[in-house]
């Protein structure tokens, strides 16, 4: 796309004119870009987060702090990669009290009305540091409905209208819409049922084309679609109330879909999310922006509609800038590169180990640094991936040469650097770190990537990295994590592309 740069400074003073707008945040649970059908994707309809970006604007180049539920939301709250939130940066640990969250100040600095319907900041244990509720704000979960998995789960609209009928005229609101979809378990064949074929599932090049993966994808795309029909009523709620034009509307996810080779992984379907906006009063729409934006920048953002004083701590840009400029493509030369992070995901290896990497995000590249390649990256017993028709056919089918291909790229052990040409290999398979060719473009984005991490004062790159190996987890724990390599249950018939 042409770079416009004309009209991308920020009209302070049409937002100082426009009232603090109120604020709807919806945020699925495991869901990677392009799965929405603004994107372009067949097998999945999101008419409601289709008429937010119609309305409002699109971007096509959002990623998430970590490709892991807890510390995504958490780098979301406060504005800060994940290496920044001590306990809070890796999976199912506690929250640390004195980390400062942009709920909190809309609460006490801009007299905002806070809540939350569905899947907050989680998992992990807040109280256990004195939070005396979700560091996202007050629950309304009461009423219930029946879900795709064909069980009671949360009536998400009709939360977010209770909230409604107890909010002050007077005051502004953020209300946080987290689905606990698409995240697993799915029920099986739900996709065929609803009317989805086999043929229009798009499946991606790290899996093989195979109607049990075809299906697994379809059941995915009803999930979304579930999340997109509450939404779908949140918008007609607010249209109704009249506060539809006051209010800044943010619908994305906090990783990458719960498959083989993209949640809990730094590979462009764990860390790439859809996101879209809109805001009647302050955003021109219409529009699909290409700059690269990371969640981190999410709570500057916030605070500054809000007229709340930013915070040093944060590390995000606020993006306030860019939803006011006028134009699409890519509008801000400076955002040049995002950074992602991961530690722990579940509990998949002995004494709580996590597979502790790094990456750097261009327009073209991917490069990841893996601190721990020894480690297997999926875990010992494959539990950093969520259990599926996925992974148990490639299970099942680790003798074949497909079977063998797809599993290695999943779960065999891989090398201390990574590179991708994400424009030629979005699926991430054609490690470019070792090639001829590519040596001086591996060493480049390497060394810029330790340098930021070093400015950020990330425990990793400064050789203190075992402190993100000390920190608990208060969710399930495994009884047993034995050695499948040893037992012979993993022999890999050739080595990861």
């Amino acid at each position: 796309m042409i770079l416009i740069s004309l009209f991308t400074v920020f009209d302070r003073s049409a937002l100082a004119k426009s009232a603090r707008p109120n604020i709807l945040f919806a945020i699925a649970d495991d869901q990677s870009f392009p799965h929405a059908s603004a994107y372009g994707s067949g097998f999945v309809k999101t008419p409601a987060f289709d008429r937010v970006a119609r309305e409002g604007l699109l971007f096509t180049q959002a990623f998430c702090p970590a490709p892991g539920c807890s510390p995504s939301r958490a780098s979301i709250l406060t504005g800060r990669n994940i290496w920044q939130n001590r306990e809070a940066g890796t999976h199912a640990s506690n929250f640390p009290s004195d980390l400062k969250v942009f709920t909190r100040a809309l609460e006490e600095e801009a007299e905002y009305r806070v809540g939350y319907t569905g899947k907050a900041w989680g998992p992990g244990n807040h109280t256990i540091t004195g939070w005396s509720e979700n560091p996202v704000g007050k629950a309304y979960n009461r009423h219930n409905m029946e879900s795709p998995k064909g069980i009671s789960g949360r009536d998400y609209a009709r939360n977010f209208e209770e909230f409604l009928q107890e909010q002050p005229s007077e005051k502004p609101f953020f209300f946080w819409f987290g689905a606990h979809e698409p995240h697993r378990a799915y029920e099986d064949g739900a996709g065929l049922r609803a009317g989805k074929s086999l043929e229009s599932a798009e499946v991606p090049a790290f899996l093989p084309d195979h109607p049990t993966i075809r299906s697994d994808l379809l059941d995915y795309a009803v999930e979304i679609e579930w999340f997109d029909q509450h939404l779908e009523r949140m918008l007609s709620l607010l249209e109704k109330k009249g506060l539809l034009e006051d209010t800044l509307i943010v619908v994305t996810a906090d990783n990458g879909m719960p498959f083989p080779r993209a949640k809990a992984n730094l590979y462009e379907f764990g860390i790439h999310a859809p996101m879209a906006m809109r805001w009647e009063k302050g955003i021109p729409g219409g529009r699909i922006v290409d700059d690269l934006v990371s969640f981190i920048d999410l709570a500057p953002t916030f605070l500054e509609l809000a007229g709340c004083e930013r915070w040093p701590e944060i590390t995000g840009s606020s993006l306030c800038s860019l939803i006011q400029a006028r134009g699409s493509g890519r509008l801000e030369p400076q955002r040049r590169w995002v950074l992602s992070g991961r530690e722990r995901h579940t509990h998949a290896r002995p004494d709580n180990l996590g597979y502790p990497s790094r990456a750097i995000r261009t327009h073209q590249f991917l490069y990841i640094r893996n601190f721990a390649p020894e480690r297997w990256p999926a875990g010992d017993e494959f539990h950093d991936i969520d259990a599926c028709p996925s992974l148990t056919f490639l299970r099942e089918r680790a003798d074949t040469p497909q079977g063998s291909f797809f599993l290695e790229a999943s779960v065999g052990k891989r090398p201390a650097e990574e590179c991708f040409d994400i424009l030629k290999d979005p699926a991430c398979m054609r490690n470019l770190a070792g090639e001829p060719g590519y040596a001086t473009l591996v060493d480049q984005l390497g060394d810029l990537l330790m340098l930021e991490l070093t400015k950020q004062e990330d425990p990793r790159a400064t050789g203190k990295g075992e402190i993100f190996e000390s920190y608990p987890r208060y969710s399930s724990m495994r009884p047993h994590l034995g050695g499948f390599a040893e037992r012979g249950a993993y022999n890999p018939a050739f080595q990861h592309p």
